[in-house]
């Protein structure tokens, strides 16, 4: 057995599981509440509170997060500290919110950030936010990044990003975005770095209960859209029109404990596949591509993102004839047609 000669005690696991349920209980937070702001899953927060340690460490220090119990130093890498920021943010806006509203995602959300690298320009502010209006890509009749502009849920200008929160902050503003799949919450730094956070348009259909299923079609189109997006800010931030740019994105998908993959967004798709109940709650996707001719490429480059997601459901061997055919069908869809100058 190994001496303890250090300065550092020995983890006593269950004295922070019990010090995270004083604290929770201090706070007035539910076990439900704490789990919605901690990102993780009901069950997950019950085995925690159980002292389970199989948990990964990720989400107990999620977990942990919420309650002022991890030390976290500044280091680390701009992306990181950047997500990290725009997390605690969005678990300040939900605070006062009831555990079950749809803007908590109660039931899991999925989770889109990326960063460019590469030889880009540093607009101010105002310029940004100018740029960014021209990189929303319409492929849907709710896009990542969108730019509202009624008062009240219009993106405004806080510790140097834009940030924008279309979720109902209370009875003095009303909004009108009741399900979990209308109230993003996104940040847009000028360095170029992106993070998005939403609810599944699953959760809110009445067909079926909450956190059952997870469509096999909506993944392919929402990381398509962030991908096309990521490209486009790209071409309007990069220098000079031959400056090399990387993009680096990331997709997290949690609440996949209890739901099956299901054919529903799109009857008509050729990706008509359903599979076994989820293996594990969550799913982290991770590419990194050159920022050109994405659009040509991206059937190619969401083939092995959709085949990681899949397998958490039991489905092994994604053609990519079938992506191929779904992605053409996102690329020509006729809801809100681009504009042909958006290089301008």
């Amino acid at each position: 057995m190994f001496e303890n000669s250090g300065s550092i005690a020995p983890l006593s696991w269950q004295r922070i599981v019990e010090e995270a349920l004083r604290r929770r209980k201090a706070e007035g937070l539910t076990q439900k509440g704490h789990s919605a702001l901690a990102g993780v899953s009901h069950p997950t927060m019950a085995a925690f509170e159980r002292g389970d340690t199989t948990l990964t460490l990720a989400k107990a220090l999620d977990i942990l997060r919420v309650v002022g119990l991890v030390d976290e130093p500044v280091e680390g890498d701009a992306q990181s500290r950047f997500v990290r920021q725009a997390r605690e943010r969005w678990r300040q806006l939900t605070a006062n919110l009831p555990p079950d509203s749809p803007a908590r995602f109660p039931d899991g959300f999925y989770q889109i950030d990326y960063w460019l690298e590469g030889d880009l320009k540093a607009p101010g502010l105002g310029a940004f936010e100018r740029t960014l209006e021209k990189a929303v890509v319409r492929k849907t009749g709710w896009p990542p990044f969108w730019l509202p502009t009624r008062e009240g849920i219009r993106p405004y200008e806080i510790d140097g990003v834009i940030e924008c929160w279309l979720a109902s902050q209370g009875d003095d503003v009303e909004r009108g975005f009741s399900d979990p799949a209308h109230c993003d919450f996104w940040r847009a730094a000028p360095t170029g770095n992106m993070f998005l956070v939403r609810g599944y348009q699953e959760d809110g259909s009445e067909t079926f209960p909450a956190g059952s299923i997870l469509d096999t079609t909506l993944p392919l189109w929402r990381m398509g859209e962030v991908l096309l997006h990521a490209e486009r800010l790209a071409s309007l931030l990069r220098r000079e029109p031959d400056s090399s740019v990387t993009i680096h994105f990331r997709a997290m998908f949690t609440g996949l404990t209890g739901r099956v993959l299901r054919s529903w967004a799109n009857p008509l798709s050729d990706m008509i596949i359903e599979g076994h109940p989820a293996r594990a709650d969550e799913a982290v996707l991770e590419a990194s591509l050159p920022a050109d001719n994405v659009e040509g490429r991206l059937a190619e480059l969401l083939l092995p993102l959709l085949s990681s997601l899949y397998d958490r459901f039991g489905i092994a061997g994604l053609s990519q004839s079938r992506v191929d055919a779904e992605v053409q069908r996102l690329l020509n869809s006729s809801i809100g047609r681009e504009r042909k100058n958006w290089r301008s």
